[in-house]
């Protein structure tokens, strides 16, 4: 039993296509087609065609062989007429048709090559064969021409004045979306009402991702909550849209679960689904999750993209992931891909989080080599390798990079001055510091909390006879901070409590990103200039303001002091504090327990081979502490309860015998 086939039709090509509708001139239609890609396919019987042209057509008078796809026509192929009978059948036109459609697909979009192709279909065509023809073709530039042909050759019912329907509406928001005009789909979306038209469940899911593109996310997400209610199908690029939108919003885990739905609803996902994900995932700065897509997309098939790179590069660099990062970077050098202003930025900025010199100069040279003009060094670039030199200590390589910044067109910002405050503080070159202050006035700048911050470290490594230079700087770019600096310089005295009340005004102002920096440097200088009952105060207003918590703890199995977000000098005023604690406990008779520890961190600075540490290990040392490195938890540093209660009562009796 051989049965006519129903042919599989995309919208863009059904009988509705012929009218004449006034698309606006940036309208255009893509470059390719396809089938899968539009936004309702309906399956269309031979009789529902013939129905679209008028019935009483002489074109379809020669067609009376052809029956609907509920019609069977069944050829006897014993019969010696079987051969002629299938030819003339519309199955053997079909094939026919579909040949053509191919020829045209691979020719040149040129009228007179288009329509010598079509020649070979004869004088009798009908709309049934254009229909079939446009609708398995994927060269819209062809199909253009091939629409024109037939539209020269077919006497069509329905050419104007034509009420559109679905169809028509389907089409147009299909060929909206394919060019990227989501305004312009919900434009045509929005007037189905008017022509009494009710849109169906696939057209609506679209609209999720032309709402979504278009700005307007609380219908986007509206839209989406019905199509989970509804079950409505959703394509891979609609998902890809939700997942942008969740991450715009911050809400990385909705990213997620979008992710997970549209896996669970059998969708597989496209480079946009994986690409929208990475760089999500990259501003949420969660860069294990980034690796885990990054290797489900290869397990799938995929290749990445220079957006793939792009995002990568992004979530890595990041989350400082530098090992990581640096690696995708060479990937893409090795693949020819050529880096934007932005990715190299990315990568500088890493490398100077994490203390990479040499990694930082390899990419900086590489990216002036470029032969592209966006990838020459802007701001930010030279701004990031002043850094890294500051912070090594590379003065001179810190300069160099400051006049080639300058020679290229761009003036030093806040943060090139801040570095270069560092950079000369860490020499000890005071008056440089100064010089560099005084530019502030000079480029129209003024010092935020992050320079007012790196000018105050600078004060906790200058000598004592240099500190006054410093102080006046750091009054005229914070008088509160700058009088706090210049009372313990001074050594002034003062009502009791004045000092603590000013500093918890002070530090109560701070933001959080300067608050612990402000108070460790304040800290510090107090140890430098040994007024350590002052700096237990500070120490005791950090922790009163929770800018310190969980410093010390106690179980009962082990007492501890907790000292890694600590600078030196505070985490020596801590030490001194917890002591004086262990001494009131002995004293009252407090039992000890069996472990007393002190973390440091393992960790090292990251321009710098020491670490809090070692430089601990040191003084514990000097206070002659029985305290030691416990090889199995790096940064702890054990005792007994016996040894330390040993030790502090031969201190108590120093003490007795010093009085």
């Amino acid at each position: 039993m051989a049965s006519t086939p129903s042919s599989t039709l995309s919208p863009l090509y059904e009988s509705n296509i012929f009218c004449n509708f006034n698309f606006p001139q940036k309208f255009t239609f893509p470059r390719k087609l396809h089938s899968k890609s539009c936004i309702r396919t309906t399956q269309v019987s031979l009789q529902e065609q013939s129905q679209v042209s008028n019935p009483n057509s002489s074109q379809y008078s020669d067609r009376k062989a052809v029956s609907s796809s509920k019609s069977k026509l069944w050829v006897n192929p014993k019969s010696p007429r079987a051969s002629e009978l299938k030819r003339k059948s519309y199955d053997f036109r079909y094939a026919s048709l579909m040949k053509v459609a191919e020829s045209l697909d691979s020719c040149k979009p040129v009228e007179e090559d288009v329509f010598n192709i079509l020649a070979d279909l004869g004088d009798k065509i009908v709309e049934q064969d254009a229909v079939v023809t446009l609708n398995n073709m994927t060269n819209a530039e062809t199909a253009l021409l091939a629409m024109k042909y037939f539209q020269q050759r077919l006497k069509l019912s329905k050419e104007r004045g034509v009420k559109p329907d679905n169809v028509t509406f389907s089409t147009i928001i299909s060929c909206a979306r394919q060019c990227n005009l989501p305004e312009k789909a919900i434009e045509w979306f929005e007037k189905l009402p008017s022509f009494g038209c009710e849109p169906d469940d696939v057209t609506y899911s679209v609209m999720i991702d032309a709402y979504g593109k278009a700005g307007n996310v609380d219908m986007a997400l509206s839209l989406y909550d019905r199509a989970r209610t509804e079950k409505w199908r959703i394509d891979a690029v609609t998902f890809a849209t939700l997942i942008r939108i969740y991450g715009a919003a911050g809400n990385f885990d909705g990213c997620l679960n979008v992710y997970e739905e549209m896996k669970a609803l059998g969708v597989k996902p496209n480079m946009t689904v994986y690409n929208s994900l990475l760089d999500a995932m990259g501003r949420a700065r969660r860069p294990w999750q980034a690796k885990n897509i990054y290797g489900e997309m290869l397990s799938n098939g995929f290749q990445p993209s220079w957006g793939t790179y792009a995002s990568l590069i992004r979530a890595y660099g990041r989350a400082r992931y530098s090992e990581d990062a640096l690696k995708i970077y060479k990937e893409m050098k090795e693949k020819g891909l050529e880096l934007s202003v932005v990715l190299y930025n990315t990568l500088l900025a890493m490398c100077a989080d994490v203390g990479l010199t040499d990694e930082a100069v390899n990419i900086f040279e590489e990216m002036k080599s470029s032969a592209s003009e966006t990838c020459q060094p802007d701001s930010w670039t030279y701004s990031s390798l002043i850094t890294i030199f500051s912070c090594s200590g590379k003065v001179s390589e810190a300069e160099f990079t400051l006049n080639e910044m300058m020679e290229a067109g761009f003036e030093p910002n806040i943060f090139v001055l801040t570095s270069l405050i560092q950079c000369y503080g860490k020499a000890g070159r005071t008056d440089d510091v100064v010089r560099t202050f005084d530019r502030l006035s000079d480029l129209g700048l003024s010092a935020d909390e992050r320079f007012t911050g790196c000018l105050l470290n600078v004060l906790t490594q200058t000598a004592k006879e240099d500190l006054h230079k410093l102080t006046i700087c750091l009054e005229r770019a914070n008088p509160k901070l700058g009088y706090m600096v210049k009372f313990l310089v001074d050594d002034e005295v003062e009502e009791e409590g004045a000092f603590k009340k000013h500093a918890a005004e002070l530090l109560d102002c701070a933001t959080t990103d300067v608050r612990k920096a402000y108070c460790n440097c304040l800290i510090d200088i107090c140890v430098n200039l040994n007024q350590l009952e002052r700096a237990c105060e500070l120490l005791d207003v950090g922790l009163t303001l929770n800018i310190y918590t969980d410093i010390m703890s106690r179980t009962a199995t082990q007492w501890s002091l907790h000292l890694k977000s600590l600078s030196l000098g505070a985490a020596l005023t801590a030490l001194h504090i917890w002591v004086n604690d262990l001494n009131k406990a002995l004293e009252s008779g407090e039992e000890f327990p069996s472990l007393l520890g002190i973390n440091t961190g393992h960790g090292k600075h990251k321009y710098s081979e020491k670490g809090l540490a070692g430089v601990f290990e040191s003084h514990l040392k000097e206070l002659n502490a029985p305290f030691h490195e416990a090889p199995d938890k790096a940064g702890w540093f054990l005792t007994t309860k016996v040894a330390a209660t040993s030790w502090l009562e031969s201190r108590r009796a120093q003490e007795v015998v010093a009085a």
